[in-house]
Order: structure tokens, then sequence, then C-alpha cells
């Protein structure tokens, strides 16, 4: 497949900006140049804000009708161009072209979620007479956009959570400016020419690219955003809520996931679900399974299982459709990777399989005996490496695998609903999958976690609660006339 080099303006305010400034894009696969995109100023930072406020009126003023057209058109172009959608994925990014389909996939069905849900953004009347002094009185409570959103989006799913933000804010009437990605500006540009293309009202929406240091701390200080939407990690989450200022957060922060085996789970089952969740995306993932505990009668087996699916697991070239992992996203996060890995082993880890690094390539890893002081054990790994345990009960599970800063999402495999029960229960946090690894989504449920993995909720509904404020309205009755 050819890879074609080109320049892609940023979208600013619904024209498409270029600027001599520069940043390259490449494709850490092999470092090849992909494609250039504008480096934005702290002057056109202020600049989109401006418009942007002004876009905010005009979004708010959007009837619901519109909204959810809008976001049917922006689905059926990238579905149109699917091929370009995930080819760019794939480029850009660590994913397979596999992985990049099933993005694309997942960015469609999140648009046209947004669309539905903008049709049951609604409030309730209020019984006022609950109390003495509200005799007299009838009202309810409605909902209202927020006004003018800044988000800032991952590199390791470039379309579908730059989506995540884009449709809700759409839905719920309110404006948006997208600072994707150093690494990955691309698939959020695309997504900013679907809306374009579906006749989204200029000013609602804007992709700036550039360097996080020079526009993101601008976009997250400024007054005039009432809303910072953030996915990454826990100490730029941090840096942000310092920074912010009176505006509300929305903040996906990552985790160092955990998954509980028993040993009346089926094993093959267990291992196939977690070597998936483990290695997917390279393991560049918030939900990926870094962390496995398994019940002492079982724990040879399961890791000799493990073992084995993981040798099996295919790592090469992104674009071919019989890669099962791709490379990191670039050579230094490889070497970090590699650096923890080396730090477990010298500190008494047993490396069972990998642990082998060229260039942005990470082999899938698999560690035994890791202190649990180790950098490994109790920071997020964002790669493809994941540490197995064995535990005499569940309760010293559930301990271990809340030991950590992390709360996002955790998984158990058991056939014994008592079990499942006490680990929902046990569990500290935001989400919990009986008989599949924490590493699963879909685009309706709320998203997010507790402890250093972040603040308030995604999924399309949730989003918009987020994204939406509370409107009280009481009458008085006896001093209205018709």
């Amino acid at each position: 497949m050819e890879t074609k080099v080109y320049g892609k303006p940023m979208y600013v305010a619904g024209r498409w900006v270029e600027k001599e400034a520069v940043i390259e894009v490449k494709n850490p696969q092999d470092g090849s140049f992909i494609a250039h995109v504008p480096a934005a100023t702290e002057n056109d930072v202020l600049m989109t804000i401006k418009e942007a406020e002004s876009g905010a009126k005009t979004a708010a003023s959007m009837p619901v009708h519109v909204r959810m057209a809008v976001l049917h058109k922006a689905a059926d172009y990238i579905e149109k161009h699917r091929d370009t959608f995930a080819t760019t994925i794939a480029l850009e990014g660590s994913k397979t072209i596999r992985e990049a389909n099933g993005e694309v996939t997942r960015c469609i069905q999140t648009l046209r979620l947004s669309a539905e849900e903008a049709r049951r953004i609604k409030g309730e009347t209020i019984p006022f007479d609950q109390t003495e002094s509200g005799e007299n009185r009838i009202g309810y409570y409605t909902k209202f956009p927020i006004g003018l959103i800044a988000a800032i989006t991952p590199f390791n799913d470039p379309l579908n959570l730059v989506a995540h933000k884009v449709g809700p804010a759409i839905a719920s009437g309110n404006a948006i400016i997208v600072k994707p990605a150093t690494a990955t500006p691309l698939s959020a540009l695309l997504l900013a020419e679907a809306f374009d293309n579906a006749g989204l009202p200029p000013k609602v929406l804007s992709v700036i690219t550039g360097n996080g240091r020079i526009i993101g701390d601008l976009l997250v200080s400024h007054p005039a955003i009432r809303m910072v939407s953030f996915t990454g990690g826990l100490e730029t989450g941090e840096e942000i809520a310092k920074k912010a200022g009176l505006k509300k957060l929305s903040m996906e922060l990552g985790s160092n996931s955990p998954v509980i085996v028993m040993k009346d789970a089926d094993m093959n089952e267990a291992v196939e679900c977690t070597v998936a969740g483990a290695f997917s995306a390279a393991g560049q993932n918030c939900l990926g399974v870094q962390r496995i505990y398994i019940e002492q009668e079982v724990f040879e087996q399961f890791t000799t299982q493990f073992v084995q699916r993981t040798r099996q697991y295919n790592v090469g070239d992104k674009l071919s459709a019989s890669t099962d992992m791709g490379p990191l996203i670039s050579e230094k996060e490889a070497i970090r990777v590699e650096s923890w890995v080396q730090e477990a082993v010298l500190e008494g880890a047993e490396l069972l399989v990998g642990g082998v690094r060229t260039g942005a390539f990470y082999s899938p890893t698999v560690l035994v005996n890791v202190p649990m002081h180790c950098t490994i054990a109790q920071q997020e790994i964002f790669g493809p490496v994941v540490l197995l345990y064995p535990v005499n009960r569940l309760e010293m599970a559930i301990e271990l695998a809340n030991n950590v800063n992390y709360g996002l999402q955790a998984g158990i495999f058991t056939a014994n609903i008592e079990n499942a029960f006490k680990a929902i229960q046990g569990l500290e946090v935001g989400g919990i999958l009986i008989n599949d690894s924490s590493d699963f989504r879909i685009d309706g449920m709320p998203f997010g976690g507790v402890k250093g993995s972040g603040l308030g909720r995604e999924g399309v509904k949730f989003a918009i609660e987020e994204m939406t404020e509370t409107k009280v309205v009481s009458f008085k009755l006896g001093s209205l006339k018709g």
C-alpha cells in the first residue's frame, strides 16, 4: 500500500487553516514521514477561543433535530470513507489495521448514539408543595448546555476517544475545541472533516494542533472554557486540575487493571480473554490487563497456557491483516517499558516470555514474582507487559488488586455467583466484568474510575450529563395573568 505524504491544515471555527510552523507526523513502525500539521501558537488558541465563544451561542440555539441530523450525517461520511479512516489510524498510531477498523466502527456507533441521546436530554417536574413554604408553586428543572468545552485527547484511540467528546458536546448544544495528541492528530482532523461535510455550523467545532505545553495550558486555564474533558495520564491530569480554575473537569487518567482467576473458572476462556486484554493495541490501553491474580491450585496450569498463547501472538506490520500487535507509539515509550521490566527483573522478578525490544516494538511479555514495590507493579505500564501472581483466596486477591492508586475497571473469572458478588462489592473500581477481562467497554455505558483513575464518567449519555447544567424553574400561582 502506497503511503501519501501531505500536509493537513487544522480546523478552526469552520475554516481549514495552515501555518508556516509545522509538526511532523511519523509512522511509529519505521519512523517514516506521513504528514505535517500546523504548530499552533498561543495567539491561534486565543483566536480560536474567541470564535468558539460565538459558536457556543450558535450550538445552544440549534434545534435538537438539527443536532441529530448533523451527527448522523457525520457518521454516514465516516462509513463512506471507512478505509481512509482505518488506514490513517493504523499509520499514525500503534493499532493494527484490524484494530483500526474496529475503532472506526465504534466511532460510527458513538456518533449515532450521540444523536439518539440528544432527544433524551430532559428534566422533571418538582412537587414544590412537599413543604409548607412551597405551596401555591409549580415548576420543573431543565438542562442547558455548559457552553464552551476544551477536549484533550490521547494517541491510543485517536478517532473514537475524540468522538466520545465531540459527539456528546454537539448533542447537548455545546461548542468544543479539540487538542488531539501531537503524535496522532490526523484522525481527529478527519473527524472534523466529517462534521464539516455534515453541515455543522461554523465555530461550533475546532481541532487545533500543536505542542501541548504551548497550547494545552492556555486552553485549560482560559476563563471562557467552562469545562475540560481530558483523557491521558495521572500526572498531566493533576497538572490540569491545578491550572483549570473554577470549571468542570472530566478526566479519565488510566489504570493498572487487575483480573482475578478463580480455580472454578473456565481456564481456556480466561486465558484467551486476558491475553487479548493484555496485548491488544500493544498494551497501550487504559483498560489493558496488567495484573492477574490466580488461585493457587490452578496457577501453574493458567501460567503454562497463558505463556503458550502469548508465544503465538503475531507481532509485525500493522497493515497486515494477520498481525495481532504492532509497535508502541514511539521508540522512547518502548525504551521506557523495557527499563521498567529490567528494574523488576533486577528486583527478583522472573521473565517467562518476551522482554525483547526492537526499535518501537516490544514483544508481549509475562512476568512472575514481581515485588509489589516495583514501578511496573504500582504504575500504569501502558505497554505489552502482564504480571501473574498466585493467591490463596479471593479476599487476598481483592486486597492486592486494590493496593494501587488506580481503579478504572477489573475482571473476575469464576463459576460461583458468591465469588462474583464478593468481587463486585470489594473491588475499588468504576467497572467490574464477570467472566471477562478488564478490557471491555461499549460506548453507551458509564466509563470512568476512582482514585487516580480520574473524575466523572464518559459514555455518551453520561458525558452529556457532565456537559450540561441544571436550571430550576418555579411558578408562584396567583400572581400570573393569562
